[in-house]
């Protein structure tokens, strides 16, 4: 009690007397003694993870005011990791581009340097197919916006197989996503069950240049449906194949916060409606 006091540029007496007032305001012991130390109650401990909570959120207003944001509160910045499909993120940013009172900034990049922009307030919201997990997850949120089958899509001269999957690859030439992607993982597995060693033209972070490619009729692209649904929707490209037990899914990560703004609600649930869709 008597270092805490010292930290805190109080009596030892005053602080007794705001841990008592704190006490009797909230109608249960928080510390209980123990040779001459204080043991925090489990009440205290309850009381401890809210306080931690409403000191790291006077933090992060503080934060936020001394980056300027009385100047900024009609900007809305956006993460998104390389490999996540056009489309999901147009159908999350038109609504928001479309109304006009919004300037949305959209920022492509690697996970752990889209996690810093967004604690560092840099950014509101990222984008992934990647969810936080052990320690991300105390101060950032998962919110998941779906999953999507994985395709192999192209165009002519190759047509809807009806031979058994995947003994009709051998030879096919293939276009697929970089070996970081869930779906790429798992095709590899596959082909490795099959024992199938897989005719690979090119392997690409990004899904615009998969769709290309798909187009160009020189083979065949790995992709989630969501990442050529205008083409399919076109007739330009064919489901040749939908891989199977093969799913992408999609999150979109905020801070963690007792309020989520109505743009990033905005946002997440327009995500949800595309996936939704397919």
């Amino acid at each position: 009690m008597t270092a805490a006091a010292e930290s805190l540029g109080l009596s030892q007496s005053t602080l007794s007397a705001q841990l008592k007032s704190l006490e009797d305001c909230l109608g249960a012991k928080l510390f209980t003694r123990e040779r001459r130390k204080l043991k925090l109650t489990s009440q205290g401990v309850v009381a401890l993870e809210y306080a931690e909570t409403i000191f790291r959120n006077g933090e992060e207003l503080a934060a936020w005011f001394s980056k300027g944001a009385q100047t900024i509160t009609g900007r809305l910045g956006v993460g998104a990791l390389s490999p996540i499909s056009k489309n999901l993120q147009y159908e999350m940013i038109h609504p928001i581009v479309m109304a006009g009172d919004t300037d949305v900034h959209v920022i492509e990049g690697e996970q752990a340097e889209l996690l810093r922009r967004l604690r560092e307030h840099e950014i509101d919201l990222i984008i992934t197919n990647i969810p936080l997990s052990g320690p991300e997850t105390k101060d950032m949120q998962n919110h998941v916006l779906g999953e999507q089958p994985v395709f192999l899509v192209g165009r002519a001269p190759y047509k809807l197989s009806k031979e058994p999957f995947p003994d009709w690859l051998k030879g096919v030439p293939l276009f697929l996503p970089s070996s970081r992607t869930t779906a790429r993982i798992g095709f590899d597995a596959l082909m490795a069950q099959a024992e199938i060693d897989p005719d690979i033209r090119a392997e690409v972070d990004d899904p615009n240049l998969l769709r290309l490619l798909a187009l160009s009729g020189g083979g065949l692209s790995l992709v989630p449906e969501i990442s050529v649904r205008f083409e399919l929707e076109a007739k330009r490209l064919l489901k040749i194949k939908r891989v199977p037990e093969l799913t992408e899914r999609y999150y979109a990560i905020t801070k963690r916060s007792q309020r989520i703004s109505p743009l990033i609600l905005e946002m997440i649930n327009k995500g949800k409606e595309s996936l939704k869709r397919s």
